[in-house]
This record gives structure tokens, sequence and C-alpha cells, in this order.
């Protein structure tokens, strides 16, 4: 006599987070970031001309001798200034093909906070902090593929971005593009513009590292992949078996970028 059974089958779904452009570009910046990084701190070793300070007080200077000589960046001025010019280009055709890209597929939608929640940003900011420091259960919501801490942080990121290239050609031809230094306010406003802009993007490196450690390899792989396994609860089926069976898993592609 058949037996009706209910039994709930797990599911493990695989849910399309980042198309294949943003996973190439994104994975072809990181290493142009890291050298850009790198050959600028041997041009600045050359000469260190900012510290940190108050009232005409002198506190400290940005790099050590320590730091530097860990870093080997004595006397490497002209293999940096080899490096960093090379590879800017690369670095803004990097970035000038990925505003195309968004532009074209729609995909800034996914990362521009929208006029209707900006007032709602530092609710949301202050949301994601407090979770990512485990002082609050509840993961900020999502709207789309990102929450709004995550969205403001990306686009501050792509200016951060557009004002290093900017930056860097107002230093490297600071009278062929005279106007363009001027808009920067001179050639040494470019210059704190640029060293400036590189400690915030060490900055977002280290919150970004910390952040995707925090989220789990899931999250880290679907950058390599495109796609994140999410495990969710399937709908009850029945079984006509006389004994209980065991659950089974079955992977199931969705194409959502929602």
């Amino acid at each position: 006599m058949a037996n009706l059974h209910e039994e709930a089958t797990p599911t493990r779904v695989a849910v399309r987070r980042h198309r294949r452009g943003n996973r190439w570009m994104h994975w072809i910046n990181f290493p142009l970031l890291v050298i850009m990084i790198y050959s600028g701190l041997r041009i600045y070793r050359a000469e260190e001309v900012y510290a940190f300070g108050l009232f005409g007080w002198e506190w400290f200077a940005f790099f050590p001798d320590g730091f530097n000589e860990s870093l080997d960046l004595d006397r490497r001025l002209a293999r940096g200034l080899a490096f960093h010019f090379t590879f800017a280009w690369l670095f803004t055709l990097n970035g000038v093909a990925y505003a195309i890209y968004i532009w074209r597929t729609g995909e800034w939608r996914q990362i521009f906070p929208t006029r209707q929640h900006v007032k709602g940003v530092v609710r949301d900011v202050t949301r994601t902090v407090l979770h990512d420091l485990h002082l609050r259960k509840e993961a900020p919501p999502r709207r789309g593929r990102y929450n709004e801490a995550q969205r403001l942080t990306y686009s501050l990121v792509l200016v951060l971005g557009a004002l290093a290239i900017l930056s860097g050609f107002a230093i490297f031809k600071p009278t062929q593009l005279s106007a363009l230094t001027w808009l920067l306010g001179g050639y040494t406003s470019a210059r704190i513009i640029h060293f400036s802009v590189t400690f915030l993007f060490v900055v977002f490196f280290v919150i970004h590292i910390l952040q995707v450690a925090r989220s789990g390899w899931r999250m880290f792989t679907s950058m390599i992949t495109g796609y994140e396994l999410q495990d969710r609860a399937a709908e009850p089926t029945t079984s006509t078996s006389t004994t209980s069976t065991t659950s089974t898993t079955s992977i199931e592609e969705v194409t959502s970028d929602a």
C-alpha cells in the first residue's frame, strides 16, 4: 500500500551575480592598480614632500625608512617612472572600456545610487557597517545586485579612478594640458589630488578584501565564475515510498541580475 510521505528537498541554486565583462575588467584592473601604486611609491620616494601635521608642526612622514626599505623603494626612480607611465595607459584604456561597457549594457543601474534612495544612504551604510562588524544580525537589504552601501562605495571608486587618470595627466603634461591642470587647481594641487586618490585606493583595497572575506568563499568565487551558489528550501514533494528517503541536492542555474 502506497504511503504518502512529504519531504522537503534542499535545492542549490546558481544565481548569476556578475557579467563576463565586469569580471574581466575587474581582474585586469587589480594587477594594474597594484603595479601603479607600487611604481608610484618608487616615484614618491625620490621626493617625499608630504607629511601629516597641524598648525605648521610636522608630526610624522607618511612612509618611514623601514617601510621604504622593506619594499625596496630606494634609488628606483627611473624604473618607477617607466612602469608607472606604461601601465597608466593600460589602466586608462581599461577604465574607458569599462565606462563604455556599463553605459552600453545598462550596468550603471546596478552601481550608482538612484535619486529616490539617496536619502537612505546614510542609514543603509550604517546598517552595513554594523552587520560587517557583527553588531547587527540582519543583513542590509539589496536593491538589485548590491546594497546601498556597496553602490555608494563602488560609485566613489569610479570617481577615484577618473580623478587618478585626470590628475595623473595633469602632472605628466602640465604644459600641454594646462587647461586640465588649471581645472585641478594647478600643478601642486593636482599632485596632492593624485597622492590622496592613491591613499584612498589603498584604504578601499583593505576594506574591500575584508568585506569579501566576511561574505565568504561563494561570494569570492562568484567574481570568477559569475555565479553564486545559494542554498534554498525547495517545495515539499510527495513520495509513495514506505520508507524515509534521503534528500537530494540539485543544482539549478538561474539567470538573473536581480
